[in-house]
């Protein structure tokens, strides 16, 4: 079981260094969970990359319900030992109790990914930012704990929250494979064509559009962030890091000039180890925005 953990371990480290970094202020049981289901996650987005291997949309569906059995396997505690992040991932559902329901929506989040490349509406985007972020969010309530049900309300706006920034900083990486999350009754309402995005225009229509894009997503966090306090007060110190960290991103957008066609935004180390230690100070992080 330890390599099992060990392995979600270097699997979380190298995919992610601020999340990886507001775990480590979890206390040690827990933190082991979320490398699980950290682990989990990349793995399910891995299977619906586009730009991995070359694979038609009909085998990437296929592997994506044969990873469903799977994952029904690892509730029923029924897992092949020789597969670490398995063993690990059938440890954490069955030590926390962790509800189906939102691990298989999910899934249909992933089915999504492959199936549609196309948000006519916010509200078309806000299902698929449910499914594939706002899910995670409610597991991890169940890993974390919560002094309160209404936490579980707030763990669906900070995942909405973080899955606005990754659509705002990937908008570049995407577009090359074809893919738009932006909503098309938003770019019309800017007057900022798709084909200018899939070219990576970069105008001031475009920076409007991305000013608006990240006011929503910062509205997010914000309404977000009072359900912290909700959580095991244990645990409440690596959320508000791996949130404001996350949320600096948006910064780094700005920084960039909105720039997200040519230039990654991300938060350079110097800025992540200043936020964690704002924290651990007692200094207290405020919310985005």
């Amino acid at each position: 079981m330890e390599a099992a953990f060990r392995y979600c371990q270097r699997v979380t480290r190298r995919g992610s260094r601020s999340f990886y970094l507001g775990s480590r202020l979890l206390p040690p049981d827990k933190r082991r969970a979320v490398w699980a289901l950290y682990t989990f996650c990349r793995s399910s987005d891995d299977m619906v990359d586009l730009e991995q291997d070359g694979l038609a949309t009909e085998a990437r569906l296929a592997q994506v319900s044969e990873w469903e059995r799977q994952v029904r396997d690892c509730f029923a505690g029924q897992v092949d030992s020789s597969r670490p992040a398995m063993v690990a991932l059938a440890h954490t559902f069955a030590r926390y109790k962790v509800p189906q329901a939102p691990v298989f929506e999910l899934l249909e989040g992933m089915r999504m990914d492959l199936t549609r490349s196309r948000y006519a509406s916010f509200e078309e985007l806000e299902l698929y930012c449910y499914r594939v972020a706002s899910t995670v969010g409610l597991v991890m309530c169940e890993i974390i704990g919560y002094t309160d049900k209404r936490a579980l309300h707030y763990a669906v706006k900070l995942g909405m929250a973080m899955q606005l920034t990754n659509i705002l900083r990937d908008v570049g990486e995407d577009a090359r494979i074809g893919r738009v999350y932006l909503p098309q009754e938003e770019l019309r309402r800017f007057g900022y064509r798709e084909e200018d995005l899939l070219a990576g225009v970069s105008n001031d229509r475009w920076r409007e559009l991305l000013r608006f894009q990240i006011e929503r997503a910062r509205q997010y966090y914000r309404a977000a962030w009072p359900g912290i306090d909700l959580l095991d007060p244990a645990c409440r110190n690596s959320i508000r890091v791996a949130a404001r960290l996350y949320s600096l991103i948006l910064d780094q957008i700005e920084r960039n000039d909105y720039d997200v066609f040519t230039r990654r935004a991300y938060v350079p180390l110097p800025q992540k180890l200043l936020c964690l230690a704002k924290q651990l100070a007692g200094k207290g992080l405020q919310a985005p925005g």
